[in-house]
């Protein structure tokens, strides 16, 4: 039985026209960027004609060109970015759509202020998308990936903030070890934490490789044969997928920003409105599934998603990166009291 919308409507298996028979790509292609479970997005918002939409992560606009065309020339998408270079790529992209839009170079946490700017008192559908984009990732001037080696930056908005080196060189190891096991649920936290520290009191870490040739010393993973058993180049690569997510998340304070945007949720969405929020770390999705939860006692949503909604077996072959993809939504009660 297909699994169901939170309007009642089946969700229907997304497909990648680029992929091609047999094609079992590890990640996308190059230069491509793949949104995360799109056809799930738009049935769980179900925008309409008319409709104010917010994409809070606007990226490479895959999400924000498909939520632009629901709600036509009469309804309007704000969309936020903190990377600037995000802005100025995807504006011609969603001009040509021909539809009213507004684009804000701005931390989602900050989204009162956006709309008070705009003289918008509330929204009818909201999306966050947590994750990065394939782009982002496959640059490795911006620091954020093992697999390419780069500066140790990591920052979302290039022109503040400290980068990934500065924290690296300069937290305490405690602040380090805690930072690699409640951010990246990396089990040999206290280890990479203590190495990296070891490290540079001998030359600053700079570099994307010398920060996985530490972790791979710090933390060699112990193969794990037979059936049921991820393929040894997946087991190597974990602590490294960690211990990066973790920094990526502390650099841009992305857990205090999600806390903030839940915070403001129930007084940004209209009465009806629907909110979705994609995440790939169990501690967002832990702070989604809480304050959803909450807000339905507190009498400000009616409707909550039980179960996180997963990528299809289909959208994880074609798109790898959506494999830890979960979508949780809430529907704020109607004029009606809940």
């Amino acid at each position: 039985m297909p699994r169901r919308s939170p309007r009642g409507k089946p969700y229907h298996k997304p497909t990648n026209p680029n992929r091609k028979r047999g094609d079992e790509r590890r990640s996308t292609r190059s230069g491509e960027h793949v949104p995360v479970m799109l056809t799930e997005v738009l049935t769980t918002l179900a925008v309409r004609p008319g409709s104010v939409v917010v994409d809070c992560t606007l990226g490479f606009a895959g999400h924000s060109g498909e939520l632009l065309r629901a709600v036509g020339p009469t309804g309007k998408l704000i969309a936020t970015d903190l990377d600037a270079a995000n802005i100025q790529r995807v504006e011609p992209t969603l001009t040509a759509v021909g539809h009213p839009f507004t684009l804000q170079h701005s931390n989602f946490a900050a989204l009162p202020t956006v709309l008070a700017q705009q003289g918008i008192s509330g929204v009818d559908a909201l999306l966050a998308d947590l994750g990065m984009s394939s782009m982002q990732v496959d640059d490795p001037e911006r620091g954020f990936s093992f697999l390419r080696d780069g500066p140790l930056d990591m920052r979302m908005d290039r022109n503040r903030g400290r980068t990934a080196a500065d924290l690296l060189n300069t937290l305490p190891v405690e602040e380090l070890a805690a930072a690699f096991r409640d951010l990246g649920d990396e089990p040999a936290a206290e280890a990479i934490a203590a190495a990296i520290v070891a490290q540079r009191e001998a030359a600053p870490l700079t570099r994307t490789a010398e920060l996985t040739r530490l972790i791979e010393q710090a933390a060699p993973v112990r193969i794990l044969r037979g059936p049921g058993q991820p393929p040894e180049r997946k087991q190597k690569l974990l602590p490294a997928t960690r211990v990066f997510q973790a920094l990526r998340i502390l650099v841009n304070r992305e857990l205090a920003n999600l806390q903030q945007l839940l915070r403001i949720l129930p007084d940004i969405l209209n009465p009806g409105g629907t909110v979705a929020i994609i995440s790939f770390h169990s501690g967002e999705d832990r702070l989604i599934k809480a304050s959803f939860r909450d807000g339905q006692l507190a009498g400000h949503y009616d409707t909550i998603s039980d179960e996180p909604v997963r990528p299809t077996e289909d959208e994880k072959r074609a798109n790898p990166r959506s494999r830890s993809a979960k979508l949780r939504w809430a529907r704020k009660c109607g004029p009606k009291a809940c």
